[in-house]
């Protein structure tokens, strides 16, 4: 009897550590496949593009930002240009996609000597710019991550910044740290005072979709809270124009043609890409808004294949097979592929099959998978392609359109498009949300190394719930209307009914506990936030009293959406009103007349919002103040 009671005994702690042996593995799995946002997006581009909302405006325009080639960077274009492509030294094309003003910098924003930013490569000083933007963007202080473990992941490869000719006499003791790519991502993490990982990556194509999902790993594992991940590729010297030419991989008129009958090679451009990530559930607790998520990705290597830099199909099959696998999704999971797609006749039929043979087969032919191109657009911006890649399928979640692929009129030849439902975005596609599951979109990168890339983004959960909400809360949009959690002290609501409040109400104090305990004595509204909950924005508009003369003269001097709102509302007020809203501002009529005030403020803050808009900063729902004899004349 006693054996049988310890064998009952062990029995039960094996039980017991087998259930927290599982227990553990389920953690470390779904650790490993834990999703992750995208917060925050910064970018430079061709095209004057430098900013996300500039490159979607690019995008949805169909804009073509190839150019001739910069003459602002001491090349000598005369001698560069030849149409013999074995000719040494020269370029057999003219055409390409450049940043203009790569080499502008304020060295002093981020506390360096002009003598060391002049020994840092254009692209260390390119970085530094796009972290910062990236990072205020997620709507985060740059200077408030001194010191937490925020990782830096950059591609990039050497620009030949130090061998292009400048001089950079009294310089050179900075030289070694302004030029090693080593330092690249350093260099990042020292000016912002970040302490986590620091990783600089080249694998030629593929760096930066490689360094982001080396961040979400980093993330995943806790190396770091926060990560900002991307490329950036500046071309000093011509020499990447010369190489290719060498090989005949460039179109001749700079352009890539991807998945075009009219591809003849792919068009070299230059950019900077960096988004901030963060594991989704801290996005979440931090009230950071999710603009994507990454729910999986995979990196490979084609191997010993038919040439070093040749393309794989199969290799690049089981990239997107096992980015599915992370993501625990099928290819009939995701709706549209941002490729590679360089506009090479090799590259684009490997690639497209690859498509065909994944992807393809998952997809009815009455919903194909979508395909398209940024490099249409762009050109093939190389350790910053992918990151470009990246940005575009965020934007084009944000605003339900699949841009269309330039110069994929007729779709290549080269291809045998029957062999699965791909279909090439020749027009824009509506992309909505609101459908039977989330909107998905693969993301491919492929390096001449052999390293290969893909990635799947999602769109961010709340979206649903937020159309939910807003269909539901219609009425809650206004004053009259609206219901809410909150609470407020009976002393209150009776002041309040009464009109015996005397406002404003003012609290003052060092801690939370301080301003809790001083907020029954002011009347203060309470709520509770739900967990998880995610705040909303709201844009209250000031009634009469908040005027002064002048008012949003200098922003309409310097903003164009505001200036042309204003101009929008003047004219709806015109039929109404015997004076002129530029007036009125300016203080010349009415200033002080209730009738002419309220439709004043109405105007500046309306144009107000839409300066917000263009920042990414757009209201969930909408308060104003106005009394209730105004409020009944409006009715």
């Amino acid at each position: 009897m006693q054996n049988e009671d310890r064998l009952l005994d062990y029995l039960k702690q094996t039980t017991a550590k087998l259930r927290q042996t599982r227990a553990r593995l389920r953690e470390v799995s779904e650790r490993e496949r834990e999703p992750i946002a995208i917060v925050g997006m910064g970018c430079r581009f061709p095209g004057g593009v430098r900013g996300p909302e500039e490159l979607w405006e690019l995008l949805t325009s169909g804009g073509d930002a190839v150019s001739g080639f910069p003459d602002d960077r001491g090349w000598d274009l005369d001698a560069l240009f030849d149409p013999d492509p074995d000719a040494p030294h020269t370029s057999d094309v003219t055409q390409g996609g450049f940043l203009s003003g790569a080499a502008d910098f304020d060295a002093a924003f981020f506390g360096i000597s002009p003598r060391e930013a002049l020994a840092m490569d254009p692209q260390q000083r390119l970085l530094l710019e796009t972290c910062w933007e990236a990072v205020e963007q997620a709507g985060i202080d740059p200077s408030c991550l001194h010191g937490t473990a925020t990782g830096v992941f950059a591609g990039a490869a050497p620009s030949g910044y130090a061998t292009s000719g400048g001089d950079l006499s009294g310089s050179e003791a900075h030289l070694i740290t302004g030029t090693a790519m080593s330092v690249l991502s350093g260099r990042v993490s020292y000016a912002l005072g970040l302490t986590g990982p620091a990783v600089s990556v080249d694998t030629a194509c593929s760096s930066s979709l490689v360094a982001i999902h080396l961040a979400a790993q980093a993330l995943r594992a806790g190396e770091c809270t926060l990560a900002l991940a991307g490329g950036v590729t500046v071309m000093a010297n011509p020499g990447e124009f010369v190489g290719f030419s060498q090989q005949g991989a460039l179109a001749a008129d700079g352009r890539c043609k991807a998945f075009g009958a009219d591809a003849d090679g792919m068009g070299i451009a230059e950019g900077s890409g960096m988004i901030v990530l963060e594991r989704l559930a801290d996005a979440r607790r931090s009230g950071h808004r999710v603009l994507a998520v990454l729910a999986g990705s995979a990196v490979n290597q084609d191997g010993a294949s038919n040439g070093l830099s040749a393309p794989n199909g199969p290799a690049q099959q089981r990239a997107i097979r096992a980015a599915l696998a992370n993501a625990r999704l099928t290819t009939g999971d995701v709706d549209v592929v941002e490729a590679h797609g360089t506009g090479t006749t090799l590259g684009d039929p490997i690639e497209a099959q690859a498509l065909l043979a994944t992807y393809g087969q998952g997809h009815p032919a009455d919903r194909p998978l979508w395909l398209g191109s940024i490099k249409s657009n762009i050109g093939h911006a190389q350790q910053a392609a992918g990151v470009a890649g990246v940005i575009k399928m965020v934007l084009a979640l944000q605003h339900g359109l699949l841009p269309r692929t330039l110069h994929a009129e007729e779709a290549s030849p080269h291809v045998d498009w029957s062999a699965g439902h791909v279909e090439l975005l020749q027009e824009p596609v509506p992309w909505p949300a609101g459908g039977e599951q989330p909107r998905r979109a693969g993301v491919s990168a492929f390096g001449i190394s052999g390293t290969n890339v893909h990635l799947i983004l999602e769109e961010a959960p709340i979206a649903a719930a937020l159309v939910a909400d807003a269909e539901a809360d219609q009425d809650g949009e206004t004053a009259d209307g609206a219901s809410d959690t909150a609470t407020v002290a009976p002393a209150a609501a009776a002041s309040v009914l009464t009109g015996t409040v005397t406002v404003p109400w003012a609290v003052s104090g060092r801690s939370a506990s301080g301003l809790a305990e001083q907020a029954p004595a002011a009347n203060v509204v309470t709520g509770t936030v739900p967990p998880g909950g995610v705040g909303r924005t709201v844009f209250v508009f000031p009634g009469q009293g908040s005027q002064w003369v002048g008012m949003g003269r200098e922003l309409a001097e310097v903003s164009p959406v505001f200036a042309a709102r204003l101009g929008e509302c003047a004219a709806a007020l015109k039929p109404f009103v015997d004076w002129e809203l530029e007036d009125v501002l300016a203080g010349r009529h009415g200033f002080e007349a209730a009738d002419v005030v309220q439709p004043a403020l109405w105007a500046v803050m309306v144009s107000l919002a839409a300066v917000w808009s263009t920042t990414c900063v757009r209201r969930s729902c909408r308060s104003w103040t106005a009394s209730p004899r105004a409020r009944r004349r409006s009715r």
